[in-house]
This record gives structure tokens, C-alpha cells and sequence, in this order.
């Protein structure tokens, strides 16, 4: 056999099995969103009665511009038995005297060695011990927590002894670009369609980084103090394993703010979906061995659900794989590898297409589709990025002003 008939079978093969490899992300995004558009979700009562009690704890660092409503809306959910509690973490503004203002508790952290969320959440959970709450909430200091929010998730939390996610979704700035418009569709499609798939499902979600709630037992298990960027996600994997898989609250809801500045924007998402790729290359193998172990269903749905990789960087693998598959196929190739992808695709159009109208179309509008491709043009040195110098420190993100 010559050496070009070889190079063809090889190639047949390894862009046959490469297909199938992205089919399975493919697959789990749009059986999550088929299943989510026949949700109809309505919010549980939340009886006084029942009512747990509650400690919110805000890490907050160098927040001091935007902290105050967000912690004026927090206190107005709150009851005079319930906390919330301020980490001002390595500050060098006025976070600690503008939230003792409005009567949150604060404590003060300076430590220039161990830096980083995960390590105020534990300094805070320290503080909490010498008088346990029913239920911790955790809120990050940039976010808002919409009215009954916190008393749906605390009770739900208690209910099931499990954390509770609330949906957090992202709103663009006041003078939003298309790719804003795109960004925010990315995040529905992440934190509120499929979630809300799984759930129509009876299986777990991951947790998000804002908006969970956890019973004090559950959360004071937890290894939170470490550096890693995204510990909300590593916090999500290690509980699901200890046999408290988080659970999704759509009902509830929390929002965060867009940066309007794009070098704060590279840098958020820099942050999380480096975080993300890491994450899904350290603990997907983790779960899939604990979901043989222990012989759970729900571990396997979970490693399945955070194999799927941010929706820019999947839709680009399929771009560049879907180009290499034809290629082959013009130059003697089996057209197996390209019919596979072509029903892949076909299968991600479908998920998104369905996600955003059942849940998106009202917020944003259908021109947001027609700017996906300059999103992803945008996002193409983010990836590289990983490549060659992934980011492994914990960075906080310029924010806009808060109103």
C-alpha cells in the first residue's frame, strides 16, 4: 500500500473518532435543552413558618463603588435573626466602612499569600462556627438577589439537605455591543436552559459561583479555602461526591452586570472559561470514576454535563472539524466523519435555536444570532491563550458602576 492510501485511512479514522468524541458534548447540550423547553416551573410557596435561619456571606474585594445596593437589597430579604456577613478581603478602598453602613456585619482579611474567593468564603465560615446559621447563602458582592429570592433557595435547602443554585443570569450594560448581546445568550443557554433540563430530569446541577444556598452541615464539610478561579464549580463537584449533589431553583433569581469595559470583559471571561477547561480536565475523570464506585447515575450525568465545554469554544471545534472532514472527503476520504458532524450540527442549531426561544426571545432579540460569528472571532484568542498560557490565578474583574 502506497503512503497516500495510508495517510487516508488514518485520517478516515482519527477524524471518525473525533467526531464521535464531539458528538457526546453535542448530544448532552441538546438533550438538556430539548427537555427544557416543556418546563413550566412555578415558584414554591415560602411559609414564614418554616423559614430557616440564614447567614449571607459576601466576599467582597475592593468593592466599594458598587457594594451598597447590592448589600441594601440583601438586608431588605432578611429577618433580625438571620446574618449577613461581609468578607472585606484584602482591601485597599472603602469596601469594610460603606457595608458597615448599611448594617451588614464585616470582617477584614489582609493576606497577600492566599488570595482569592475560596479563601474569604473560609474565613467567613470560620466567623459563622461560634453561632451556626440553619442555612449559609453565598453572594458575590456584584450581584443582585431579585425579592424572595433568598427565602426560596434557604427553604428548598433545608427541604432537601442539599445546595440549591439559584438561576444567575447576566444583563448587558447600559451601552451594550452585539458581542454583549451574544455573551449574554451564552450565559441563558449555560444557567438557565439547561439546568432547567436537568431538573425536568431529576438530576443535579453545577453550581454557578453566586446565589447557593447550602445547609450549615453540608457547606462546613466543604475544602473551601484554595486558590482555585473557579471554586464554585470544584465546590459543586467534591459535594455531589460526598452524596449532596446541587439542585437547580429557576424560580429564584440572581443577576450580575456585563463589564462594559472590553479589557474587563477579556478578563472575566478569560477567568472563567479557562477555569472551565481545567475543570473539565481534572474532574470529569474524578466523577466518572466516583460515578462507577459508588455505582450513581447522577455522578455520571454530572461528569456528562461539565464535559460539555463553553458554547463559543464547542461551536469552533465543530467549525474547524466539520472543514477537516470535508477536506478529507474531497481528497478520497469516507464522508462518515463529515455525515456525523453534519447531524451534530445540525443537533447544536437545534439546542440553542430552541433554548432561546423558549426562554431568550423576549430579552433578546433575533438579530443577537446574526452577531455569533464576530463573538466567536472575538473569543479565538482567549483559546489560544489556553494553550500556551493558561491563567491559574485568581483575578478580580474591573467593575462598572452599580446602580
Amino acid at each position: 500500500m502506497s503512503v497516500f492510501p495510508m495517510l487516508v485511512v488514518v485520517a478516515e479514522a482519527g477524524l471518525l473518532i473525533a467526531a464521535l468524541i464531539l458528538l457526546i458534548p453535542i448530544a448532552v447540550l441538546w438533550i438538556e435543552c430539548g427537555v427544557s423547553v416543556f418546563s413550566r416551573t412555578k415558584p414554591d410557596r415560602v411559609s414564614s413558618a418554616d423559614k430557616p435561619r440564614i447567614a449571607v456571606l459576601v466576599p467582597a474585594h475592593n468593592e466599594a463603588t458598587g457594594i451598597r445596593p447590592v448589600l441594601q437589597g440583601l438586608l431588605a430579604q432578611l429577618s433580625n435573626d438571620d446574618q449577613l456577613v461581609v468578607i472585606a478581603d484584602n482591601c485597599t478602598d472603602e469596601t469594610a466602612e460603606v457595608a458597615r453602613s448599611t448594617g451588614a456585619t464585616v470582617i477584614e482579611r489582609q493576606d497577600e499569600t492566599r488570595r482569592g474567593k475560596g479563601y474569604a468564603l473560609d474565613y467567613g465560615m470560620q466567623f459563622l462556627s461560634a453561632n451556626p446559621p440553619d442555612v449559609v447563602i453565598l453572594m458575590d458582592a456584584d450581584c443582585l438577589a431579585q425579592p424572595g429570592a433568598l427565602a426560596q433557595i434557604a427553604q428548598q435547602a433545608i427541604a432537601t439537605n442539599r445546595p440549591v443554585q439559584a438561576l444567575y443570569l447576566m444583563e448587558q450594560p447600559a451601552d451594550p455591543k452585539p458581542k454583549d448581546a451574544v455573551s449574554a445568550l451564552a450565559f441563558l443557554v449555560k444557567n438557565q436552559v439547561r439546568p432547567t433540563g436537568l431538573t425536568q430530569l431529576n438530576l443535579p446541577c453545577l453550581l454557578t459561583g453566586t446565589g447557593m444556598a447550602f445547609p450549615w452541615p453540608v457547606l462546613q464539610k466543604a475544602a473551601l479555602a484554595s486558590g482555585n478561579i473557579v471554586e464554585d464549580m470544584q465546590l459543586g463537584v467534591d459535594l455531589a461526591i460526598d452524596g449532596y449533589p446541587a439542585q437547580f431553583c429557576g424560580t429564584a433569581r440572581v443577576t450580575g452586570l456585563l463589564p462594559q469595559q472590553q479589557h474587563a470583559a477579556k478578563s472575566q471571561r478569560t477567568r472563567w472559561e479557562h477555569g472551565h477547561l481545567q475543570t473539565i480536565v481534572t474532574q470529569v475523570p474524578k466523577l466518572l470514576k466516583a460515578a462507577l464506585i459508588q455505582r450513581r447515575l447522577d455522578l455520571l450525568a454530572l461528569a456528562l454535563e461539565l464535559s460539555v465545554p463553553p458554547l463559543s469554544l464547542l461551536v469552533m471545534g465543530w467549525i474547524a472539524l466539520t472543514g477537516l472532514a470535508v477536506i478529507a472527503g474531497l481528497l478520497g476520504a469516507s464522508w462518515l466523519p463529515t455525515l456525523l458532524l453534519s447531524l451534530a450540527g445540525g443537533m447544536m442549531i437545534v439546542a440553542v435555536l430552541a433554548g432561546w426561544f423558549r426562554f431568550g426571545r423576549t430579552v433578546l432579540p433575533a438579530q443577537t444570532l446574526l452577531s455569533i460569528p464576530l463573538y466567536l472571532l472575538w473569543k479565538i484568542p482567549l483559546y489560544l491563550a489556553f494553550l500556551f498560557k493558561p491563567q491559574t490565578e485568581w483575578v478580580r474583574t474591573d467593575r462598572d458602576a452599580v446602580e
